[in-house]
């Protein structure tokens, strides 16, 4: 039995040895099987991973793509003057979060100044006047077009190359006054939405010459800097000059810089020479860094400026103001404007005030300022209402759309009146001694005559084709006028639209000016204008268009 047993142990062990080697070649097997199995997994996973590696990169580039095609979109839409965003969203947020107009303005001037600073500033793309459809020569240089921004927008000169960037011909910045001057209380300023119209009552506040004037002086020496003509006065002196091929005032070819000019306050209104001598100060210290000086003498705000559009104070004033502006130290003179009341509209007023220009040697008029006066509200017989009633019973100033056949108008009687050249017998005002001996004749007139010659022989030449007037061309009379002007003419007051400026074009002014429009409007008012200009006009005979007067 026991050697039964162990027969039996032997002959498992046999066949154990027998089928162990079998047993480890299948197990072999199974593991060489799993490891391709493995590496096959492995290589699919990996052409997997490839494939969503590619999508991934895929998509993150059309992702980053689309980011930098929506920031690059966003950056031109939002700095562009044409985006709905500036011309209708803009002002409305303004007004709806600022119930005080002065500070709404302060807060918009300040954001475009910060936004000037890195770039981002709204500006007008895509050069619409390189046509040169609206061309118009001003004091012998070629504007890009006849729209201008009256005195008001920047007070202070501190956002110039901003408000030159909307697209205008001409900026104004002040008023300004010798010394600062904080203006009459707060509130001071009204809207009337409605009318699209401002009542104010500012007061000619202003930082004072010399603060401006530092301003316009760093302005300047960047300027040069950039130029790579350096920091020093000899680079400025350059620029002053006219070497850098661009008035010195705007710095920019076809615009210039105007900076308008008031009395203080204080300065008794019986005191012509006091008075005389605050605007001699104000040219001393800012005639250099304009391309035009404005002579504010038609203010509402400041007691007794109106009084000094008077014949005599006035011709006074101005002689003092041409004769500073002749001697400014630069090789040209900025040219001088009064700027009247439309208030003061009677025939002996306007013919008191041109005897004035003509005798003086002043180069120009604008022709409106805020009127003391309320018009009726657009459209007729709309009544306004319970709180524009109460604003309208406010001191101040009104501006807004109500003005504007009251502007045209006006430019037509001192277009007039200019056009029939000086009195017989001129006034001869007695000078201020602090004064300078006023030039003969300056010699940025003496270089300009050819060329503006020039530019009439071109411009009314006789014509083959048909010499009826169109809608918006300049009529015969007009033209006439023109021809035979010296004086300049620039009209602000109610002009909101492209056909409004033509018509004040027509109606004998140079250049058409808006305030009250950009606070309703925007920073896309002058371009809206001046497509609006181009769209009145399209087809109209190119040689007979309203901006390509040749006037002084």
């Amino acid at each position: 039995m026991r050697g039964q047993l162990q027969l039996s142990r032997v002959q498992a062990a046999r066949t154990a040895a027998q089928f162990r080697p079998r047993q480890t070649f299948r197990l072999s097997q199974q593991v060489r099987h799993a490891s391709t199995e493995l590496k096959q997994e492995v290589a699919r996973n990996e052409k997997v991973g490839d494939v969503r590696s590619g999508f991934t990169r895929i998509k993150n580039l059309l992702l980053g793509t689309s980011i930098v095609a929506v920031l690059g979109f966003g950056y031109l839409y939002v700095t562009d003057t044409r985006a709905t965003f500036h011309q209708w969203l803009v002002p409305r947020v303004l007004r709806t979060l600022f119930a005080d107009a002065e500070e709404a303005h302060k807060i918009s001037n300040k954001t475009l100044k910060a936004l000037y600073s890195v770039g981002l500033h709204p500006r007008e793309r895509g050069n619409p006047d390189v046509n040169g459809d609206l061309k118009v020569d001003v004091f012998g240089h070629l504007l890009d077009n006849p729209i201008g921004t009256s005195a008001g927008l920047d007070k202070n000169a501190d956002i110039p190359d901003v408000v030159l960037g909307f697209g205008a011909g001409i900026v104004e910045v002040g008023g300004i006054t010798p010394h600062p001057q904080e203006g009459n209380p707060k509130p001071r300023v009204w809207r009337i939405p409605s009318q699209n119209a401002l009542i104010n009552r500012y007061g000619l506040n202003s930082e004072g010459a010399d603060a401006v004037a530092t301003r316009l002086r760093q302005r300047l020496r960047e300027f040069a800097y950039a130029l790579g003509l350096g920091l020093d006065p000899v680079a400025e002196k350059s620029v002053l000059d006219g070497h850098a091929g661009v008035p010195p005032g705007s710095q920019m070819p076809g615009r210039l810089l105007a900076v308008q000019i008031a009395k203080m306050k204080e300065t008794p209104d019986n005191d012509i020479d006091a008075i005389a001598q605050d605007y001699v100060y104000c040219v001393n210290q800012l005639a250099k860094y304009a391309d035009i000086l404005v002579v504010n003498v038609s203010s509402p705000n400041t007691p007794g400026l109106r009084n000094l559009q008077q014949a005599a104070p006035l011709t006074k004033i101005l002689t003092a103001v041409v004769d500073a502006a002749n001697a400014a130290d630069r090789k040209t003179k900025p040219a001088v404007m009064v700027k009247v009341s439309p208030d003061e509209d009677s025939e002996e007023q306007v013919s008191g005030i041109c005897g004035a220009v003509w005798a003086s040697g002043v180069d120009g008029i604008i022709v409106g300022n805020t009127t003391k006066k309320r018009p009726d509200a657009l459209p007729t017989g709309y009544l306004l209402p319970q709180d524009e009633q109460s604003i309208m019973l406010e001191t101040g100033g009104y501006s807004g759309p109500q003005l504007f056949e009251r502007t045209v108008a006006l430019v037509k009687k001192y277009r007039t009146a200019l056009d029939k050249g000086p009195n017989e017998t001129k006034p001869e005002p007695k000078k201020i001694e602090s004064a300078p001996k006023q030039a003969e004749k300056s010699e940025f007139q003496l270089e300009t005559e050819a060329m503006k010659e020039k530019i009439r022989s071109q411009l009314y030449a006789p014509s083959d084709k048909s010499q009826t007037a169109a809608p918006n061309s300049l009529d015969a009379e007009t033209k006439s006028s023109i021809e035979n002007s010296e004086k300049v003419i620039f009209a602000t007051g109610g002009i909101t639209n492209g056909k409004q400026a033509l018509e004040v074009l027509n109606a004998g002014a140079s250049v058409a000016m808006v305030y009250t429009a950009m606070v309703y409007g925007g920073a896309g008012t002058i371009t809206r204008i001046k497509q609006e200009m181009r769209d009145e006009i399209r087809g109209v005979d190119v040689e007979r268009l309203p901006a390509t007067d040749a006037r002084k």
